[in-house]
């Protein structure tokens, strides 16, 4: 029998102050993909593919970022979750697994918190999200401060030689194609100030780490062992504090594992969603 590709449908949907894109191929329970601050819906290619023969794998882009429209005075990380709750209502997806990419775990995070056992699964990929690393426990909290200001200075340098903080000089040099496909995705997105983003998810990162309990989904930390954008230590520290998490680190990888390594990155969110069921 020829092959047939999982259907694809794309769309909108109306928010009181702009518009969000979403894409939508295959079928099955939902698989919702939230992007990070260098992406947009179409960064989940790798994931989407793969997933969408036993899934309906649904990626969006958040307000601001291309080709949903941004509202008047740039995008609010506070209005992510309620962006991504009127998406789930819209498809009527009802129960979802959640899977967020560094900016996209501060939607994961306060969409699961905000609707307490709708996330069968939350995957939080190089981010914390709105938990706040400076709330978790010794000795990690001790050693933001000189990860911070070496990271800093590595982040300094890639941009002087061209490389993407967001995927490093490892991809950039082992696959200079991905690479230059990542720095496509990212100015995509155009007129927004990303940096005033940044800035906003900053002060809305305020929550303890324990507080992601009460969202009661399994919950899975994916960090880069080379980070240098989300410290990949905080992972492990934080996931001590909430109750059934776990820590499953790509150890070669920078800040986009689910790009850079897409393999190992579908292999360790299809155990866990085997296993959460």
């Amino acid at each position: 029998m020829p092959f047939t590709a999982p259907a694809r449908q794309t769309g909108w949907i109306e928010r009181p102050d702009c518009r969000i894109a979403y894409q939508r191929v295959g079928e099955g329970p939902p698989l919702v993909f939230a992007h990070g601050l260098g992406g947009c819906y179409l960064s989940w290619f790798q994931q989407v593919a793969y997933f969408a023969p036993r899934f309906t794998c649904i990626s969006f882009s958040h307000r601001g970022f291309f080709p949903s429209t941004a509202p008047a005075g740039g995008p609010d990380p506070a209005a992510y979750a309620g962006d991504l709750a009127a998406l789930v209502d819209a498809l009527r997806l009802g129960d979802i697994r959640l899977v967020c990419q560094s900016m996209g775990g501060w939607t994961g995070v306060e969409y699961a918190l905000s609707r307490p056992g709708r996330v069968k699964a939350l995957v939080l990929a190089a981010t914390t999200g709105s938990l706040d690393p400076r709330q978790m426990r010794e000795p990690e909290r001790g050693r933001l401060g000189a990860w911070a200001e070496s990271s800093a200075a590595a982040r300094a340098d890639l941009v002087r030689r061209n490389i993407l903080p967001a995927t490093g000089a490892a991809l950039a040099q082992s696959d200079p194609a991905l690479h230059l496909l990542y720095s496509g995705f990212d100015t995509l997105t155009t007129g927004m100030d990303k940096e005033a983003v940044r800035t906003r998810l900053g002060e809305v990162r305020t929550r303890p780490p324990a507080a992601l309990a009460a969202a009661g989904c399994p919950v899975l930390f994916i960090p880069g062992g080379r980070d240098i954008v989300i410290p990949p230590f905080a992972a492990r520290a934080m996931a001590a504090e909430i109750p059934g998490a776990r820590v499953a680190p790509i150890p070669a990888a920078g800040h986009s594992g689910y790009f850079e390594h897409a393999a190992v990155f579908n292999a360790l969110v299809e155990a866990f969603l085997d296993e959460a069921g």
